[in-house]
């Protein structure tokens, strides 16, 4: 897998980033931060965000898909407090790679939105969110975009004093939320460098905005209670009434989670290597879909513990980093990553255990970083993944089965004077394979083996042009070809957690796109911008949907193939407004669209709606403060059998103090989310009607650098 750094570097992304007096911190913001620095300006990345420094440290939550929602692009699953992943472009799931350091988290959140992302913001010093048709050298599982999180957990410097100390504490009054994360890095010798690090966050159940069920629901339960008084059942009619006036509270939302981890690294000038060690523990609530008007308890029909569902999960990793500086002749440096995992996570219906899932995953590349040569510049290389998945329970809804995928790559840039041309092209070979497969939806269907070998051809290409000295335009055009994944060709059974039937297809075939995007970004005077418009054509595209039946009464969500479109544009526009003395007035402003419908001109499921955002900030010293409105449109186009949602407004505000001078690290930050308590939900969340967005959230971070 080749791994692309942030466009941290360019114009458009220079004011996220606050200065350091820290070499630690320095040297990510050189560009050292995942493998490529001599791609930091790839046209192939039209579009790619960072985040980092003071805006992370406000914007942190207990999910990555939380912590990026005010990026351009990108939105959250939001299934749970406990489990959001990031939305890029309308996409998510298998099309989305979440990254840590690069490789794969080697987690099963892509399997299920139910299932939490196994990285805890506080550790990251920097999130990278990379979008354009660079991103499939991530692999086939990136057509949508990547999120790559930057940690020290393996050091990349020594630092600059033998030692250097990071602490973030938060408290969110929303959830009661109370969360701190350390990190130590000393320097055992001039080359060498031990880290340790650890989180703990605790939240209690979220207050909501409004009320806790979305109006379809609310009117379902009313209905529901209607029909209980019929039937003479007053205790059955009241609860119904309870449920559709419930608000303030979301129920079995709470969350405790802690990790742990420690890395050594050799670094001297002909290169580095490096190996750490990390452990992640969790437990979070399912909140559950209420029941419908006849969703009554029927002999024979799908029984289910007593009490709530929860998730317990548990991950160890191992990781290993090396580099050696080559410096000489056609190549300039080699580097290498690998990582292991051992998963595990319980789903629980109430004090019973009620299915166990184990992952155990090794990925890693290497990689081959050629020399500038008048111009040309590239790197190829070779990936490896595997992962043996097993479910154990009464509601294991994937079998085992192991996916094996091996791929090459190569990306090469020429410049031009002030066109810039670049190529890239991977080979990825699939298997997924398992013997316990069930073919047809009764409970007698048989069950057989199934192996099912894919190959896949991907390219990109890219033309840009500097129309200025700081503007360029650009245009980009690519070829995906995506496998199917385990879950989409082998699921058929009951999923507690997410209250559905899940139905795969073992005869899926690959799923293949032609992608084209033009962008412009850059800065003019001082105003920056970033912006571009896209587009995917799909055959055999792979989408769950709600099919109107149920089975021991739940509904069925069954994966399909079908021709699909994607069109969308997205933006940001920054500008200083004023400048006067020592005060510094500024804003900007973020919209994204992305309009997604199949080949019968039905609306792709769970698609953002349009968005946009503007904000305005001011600093005077060591202190600066920020307010922003955010509106989200109402969501009308949607699939058969999905709710509409409706248009909501968010408005924040934050005040930052730098106690120690604006340049250093050390910040503290007051912030107020949702400011007016309104009802939100996110479109893309399979569980919107019943799971809102946080109220009014009054929030204080603190982090300490030194």
């Amino acid at each position: 897998m080749f791994a692309l750094p942030a466009l941290a570097q360019t114009a458009e992304h220079e004011d996220r980033d606050r200065g350091s007096t820290s070499v630690v911190h320095a040297q990510d913001d050189e560009g050292i931060v995942v493998t490529a620095p001599y791609v930091a300006d790839l046209d192939l990345l039209a579009g790619s965000s960072v985040v980092t420094g003071d805006e992370l440290v406000r914007d942190i939550r207990g999910q990555i898909g939380d912590s990026l929602t005010r990026v351009p692009g990108v939105s959250a699953t939001s299934f749970a407090a406990g489990a959001s992943r990031p939305v890029l472009r309308g996409f998510q799931g298998e099309r989305v790679r979440v990254l840590s350091d690069g490789l794969g988290t080697l987690d099963v959140s892509n399997t299920s939105t139910d299932h939490a992302v196994s990285i805890d913001p506080l550790t990251a010093e920097r999130i990278e969110v990379l979008r354009g048709p660079a991103v499939l050298l991530f692999g086939s599982q990136a057509i949508g975009g990547a999120v790559n999180v930057l940690d020290r957990r393996i050091p990349r410097a020594v630092p600059e004093n033998g030692f250097h100390v990071d602490a973030v504490g938060t408290y969110g009054s929303a959830a009661d939320e109370r969360s701190g994360g350390a990190a130590v890095d000393v320097a055992l010798s001039s080359q060498i460098v031990l880290h340790v690090d650890g989180t703990y966050r605790k939240t209690d159940d979220v207050r909501v905005g409004g009320f806790v069920l979305s109006p379809n629901l609310r009117a379902e339960q009313l209905h529901r209670a209607g029909h209980e008084l019929e039937e003479g059942h007053a205790d059955e009619a009241a609860e119904a009434v309870e449920l559709a006036n419930l608000r303030g509270r979301l129920p079995n939302s709470g969350t405790r989670t802690y990790t742990a981890g420690a890395g050594v690294a050799l670094i001297n000038e002909g290169g580095s290597l490096g190996f750490s060690v990390g452990y992640y523990d969790t437990n979070y609530g399912i909140p559950t879909r209420p029941p419908a008007a006849h969703a009554e308890a029927e002999e024979g029909g799908h029984e289910h513990g007593e009490g709530p569902v929860t998730i317990g999960l548990k991950q160890w990793r191992a990781d290993l980093r090396g580099e050696v500086n080559v410096e000489g002749g056609f190549l300039d440096k080699i580097r290498m990553r690998a990582g292991f995992s051992d998963y595990q996570h319980t789903e629980f219906e109430g004090d019973e255990v009620g299915t166990v899932f184990f992952s155990q995953g090794i990925e890693g590349r290497l990689e081959l970083v050629q020399a500038d040569r008048n111009g040309w510049r590239g790197v190829t290389g070779f990936q490896g993944f595997t992962r043996e998945f097993s479910a154990v329970g009464a509601e294991a809804f994937v079998p085992p089965n192991v996916t094996d995928q091996y791929g090459i790559f190569t990306l090469q840039e020429v410049k031009l004077g002030s066109l810039g041309l670049e190529g890239a092209l991977r080979y990825e070979r699939t298997n997924v394979s398992s013997n316990s497969v069930k073919f047809g939806l009764d409970e007698d269907s048989p069950v057989g083996r199934v192996d099912r070998n894919f190959d896949a051809f991907s390219g990109a290409v890219g033309l840009s042009y500097e129309v200025g000295p700081r503007v360029k335009i650009g245009v980009n055009a690519s070829r995906a070809v995506r496998a199917p994944s385990a879950e989409e060709l082998f699921s058929n059974g009951p999923h507690v957690a997410t209250s559905a039937y899940e139905v795969g297809d073992p005869a899926f075939r690959t799923e293949k796109s032609w992608g084209g995007e033009v962008y412009a970004r850059g800065a003019i005077g001082s105003v920056k911008f970033q912006v571009a418009g896209y587009a995917n054509w799909f055959t055999d595209y792979i989408y769950e949907t709600e099919t109107g039946l149920e089975i021991d009464g739940l509904p069925v969500f069954q994966y399909r193939q079908a021709d699909a479109r994607y069109i969308g544009v997205e933006g940001e526009v920054s500008a200083t407004l004023l400048h006067k003395g020592g005060f510094t007035l500024g804003g900007n402003i973020v919209a994204d669209y992305v309009r997604a419908t199949l080949g019968d001109g039905s609306a792709v499921p769970r698609i953002p709606p349009f968005r946009i955002l503007a904000g305005l900030d001011a600093s005077q010293g060591d202190f600066g403060g920020r307010v922003e409105v955010e509106h989200v449109t109402r969501q009308s186009q949607v699939a058969a059998f999905e709710t509409e949602t409706p248009a909501f407004t968010l408005v924040n505000a934050s005040l930052t103090w730098h106690p120690f001078g604006e340049k250093r690290e050390t910040a503290l930050i007051l912030s107020a989310n949702n400011l007016f308590d309104v009802e939100a939900r996110r479109h893309a969340s399979f569980t919107k009607d019943f799971v809102p967005l946080t109220g009014r959230d009054i929030r204080v971070a603190a982090r300490i650098s030194f």
